[in-house]
């Protein structure tokens, strides 16, 4: 284990190297910081930490930057998660505050997230397979065609046509409407399934074909794989960064534009709390460089999807896992409330 003093010596390297971008000697460490020791002890910390490969020294006669592992130290240990100020908060629920559905919430979370980090913001939609039903809507669009509407807890609208066997009329239709609504509503997508099976039972004999065909076409939309969707911006973000990255930045460029690559970095949607990972723990190479800062969110305090931040890994981690988290909690809100 580091002594109290090594690691606060690895806090300020941290801290003066996210912030100046340039490698730190421990004359500026001791000028900068109250570290209470002198230069010499200060350089003998860092000879410390150095060998335990913390921190790396880029070319000879400069000074350290820190390492992966360096940073993992830090985040697990070191940093706190700032706060955002009142203005701040007041800025994003204002900002949130306006939009107007589901798609909009999504884009104005990637755009805040992206100016409120200077990073590369990545929200993937709220996933299906975590959601509840709130409402399944029935309308008539002729004597055999029926629009279904499948509204969830987090706002998301599926629409789709069903084209039925034989004519169905409006007391029919709000008969089916009021009891789906009556078995469903309020009910985990999974459960569905097993609490309509008997519904058409409940209908006269020339109604339960046109029944038959709506509850299939509500079943197939609740297990469609279409939850698997994310936005990104911010993407520009990156050439800000350029001498952060090895050679390039393409192989992040590349990455990115994966969008399997993005929901396994964004990691399982169940695990609400903020993540960080740090360089190479990014499986995929292209991201070795970076970093990525994600969190849950959702209605009702469980998560139904991830929101997050890609950067280098020289990134100001006690604000991005902040910011992360602040944005997610009033998207949660604005879902909750929807």
């Amino acid at each position: 284990m580091l002594s109290e003093r090594r690691l606060q010596v690895l806090r300020a390297i941290v801290q003066d190297y996210v912030g100046t971008e340039e490698p730190v000697g421990s004359k500026a460490l001791t000028e900068r910081h109250s570290l209470g020791v002198s230069p010499a002890t200060v350089r003998n910390d860092m000879a410390a930490l150095e060998d335990e490969g913390f921190i790396a020294q880029p070319h000879t006669s400069a000074g350290r930057i820190p390492t992966d592992k360096g940073y993992r130290l830090f985040v697990d240990k070191l940093a706190g998660v700032k706060p955002m100020t009142a203005p701040e908060r007041r800025a994003i629920q204002n900002f949130l505050e306006g939009a107007v559905d589901l798609d909009d919430v999504v884009a104005r979370t990637v755009r805040l997230l992206a100016q409120l980090t200077r990073q590369v913001a990545v929200v993937q939609y709220p996933s299906l397979t975590r959601s509840t039903v709130r409402h399944v809507e029935l309308l008539s669009l002729a004597p055999a065609r029926v629009m279904l509407v499948l509204i969830t807890d987090t706002g998301r609208v599926e629409q789709r046509m069903v084209d039925c066997p034989a004519p169905f009329g409006e007391a029919s239709l709000a008969d089916l409407r009021a009891r789906l609504n009556s078995r469903v509503a309020g009910r985990r997508f999974a459960d569905v399934p097993k609490l309509v099976e008997d519904l058409p039972e409940a209908f006269d004999l020339e109604d339960r074909g046109t029944v038959s065909t709506v509850l299939s076409t509500l079943l197939e939309t609740l297990v469609e794989e279409n939850e698997e969707r994310l936005m990104i911006g911010g993407t520009a973000n990156l050439t800000r960064f350029g001498h952060d990255f090895p050679l390039t930045i393409r192989p992040v460029l590349e990455a990115l534009e994966e969008q399997v690559v993005l929901l396994k970095l964004l990691g399982e949607a169940k695990d609400p709390g903020v993540t960080v990972r740090i360089g190479h723990e990014n499986a995929h190479e292209g991201l070795n460089s970076t970093s990525v800062v994600s969190v849950g969110y959702g209605s009702g305090g469980e998560a139904v999807a991830k929101l997050g931040v890609v950067g280098p890994t020289r990134m100001d981690y006690p604000g991005t896992m902040g910011a992360v988290r602040a944005v997610a909690r009033y998207v949660g809100q604005i879902l909750a409330e929807s």
